[in-house]
């Protein structure tokens, strides 16, 4: 028999990999998703399709929940009103989920919910694991209160998983996808003085330790999502300078993107020299540990 799963954000560039693999393993997953049936069934093979979680009052229940709305913190520059709308995505959602997982007639045994490696702020070049004290500002405050939303939902009956995930590659989408015109072009380069960390992880192993959440019966609180193998913004530049064939001579000035970004341009600027230590210590595999062969699989065509 089919296990019942329930997935937010399953149209996203996380999600719309997650549902086949989902379905793969006997899962049947319900997708929660304002667009049609037919469009999200088209993303993400056969699933159900729910268009309004008041639907979800009071009703029988899902094995596991897998969290991952949230919309794009990159997407367009953060205006007091953006910054709302981002936490609303996120907080305000998941505190509306978590209400309606408390009316089911039977409550999930796991409960997976996104967040990300901002939850430490800018770190510079420490070292991040998940007992890392976090830098309090924007990006934490927002996953701080985003988690806690899930974390209230912990119980005997139920445990809560924090995907704290980094910067995802893969093909087809993702921040990733923004970077490969201009380094085809040859019109690459790093960013700033390059030195600061980008915690990347390949999406398969997003996906893959999703469901190792969800399957491993003592995974419980917040796991850094990242590579094992964290990597400077120069190291990342000249890494797919060299999969794209292509020199990266253009440095872009910090002052631009202040300018251009304001606030958003710290997601660029700083970042976070991020482990994996509580996966890694539970046994978690990673398929992608060198940046080389992610990025050869996340540009080909």
């Amino acid at each position: 028999m089919e296990k019942q799963v329930l997935v937010t954000g399953g149209t996203g560039f996380i999600g719309q990999e997650l549902c086949p693999v989902l379905i793969s393993r006997g899962y049947l997953p319900t997708v929660f998703s304002r667009q049609s049936a037919s469009e999200v069934q088209a993303v993400c093979g056969r699933v159900n399709v729910i268009n309004d979680l008041d639907s979800l009052e009071a009703h029988a229940g899902f094995e596991a929940v897998i969290n991952l709305a949230g919309e794009g913190i990159a997407d367009k520059r953060w205006s007091e009103s953006r910054k709302q709308a981002l936490m609303d995505s996120r907080i305000g959602l998941t505190h509306k989920l978590a209400s309606l997982i408390s009316s089911w007639q039977q409550p999930p045994s796991v409960v997976v919910s996104g967040s990300a490696v901002g939850y430490y702020g800018d770190q510079s070049d420490k070292q991040v694991t998940e007992g890392t004290p976090p830098n309090d500002e924007f990006t934490h405050q927002m996953c701080r209160d985003w988690e806690a939303e899930a974390v209230a939902l912990q119980s005997e009956h139920t445990r809560v998983c924090l995907s704290r995930t980094g910067l995802v590659v893969g093909p087809g989408g993702g921040f990733l996808q923004r970077m490969l015109l201009p380094f085809k072009l040859g019109l690459g380069g790093r960013i700033a003085s390059g030195n600061h960390y980008m915690p990347w992880v390949h999406r398969d192993d997003v996906v893959s330790a999703l469901i190792w959440m969800v399957e491993t019966s003592d995974a419980n609180g917040a796991y850094n999502v990242v590579s094992p193998h964290p990597v400077t913004n120069r190291d990342f530049t000249q890494t797919l300078g060299k999969v794209l064939g292509r020199p990266t001579l253009f440095p872009v000035p910090a002052a631009v993107l202040k300018v251009a970004l304001g606030e958003m341009a710290r997601l660029l600027l700083t970042g976070q020299n991020a482990h994996p230590k509580r996966l890694q210590d539970q046994g978690f595999e990673f398929s992608y540990k060198d940046l080389e062969s992610a990025l050869k699989d996340a540009t080909r065509f």
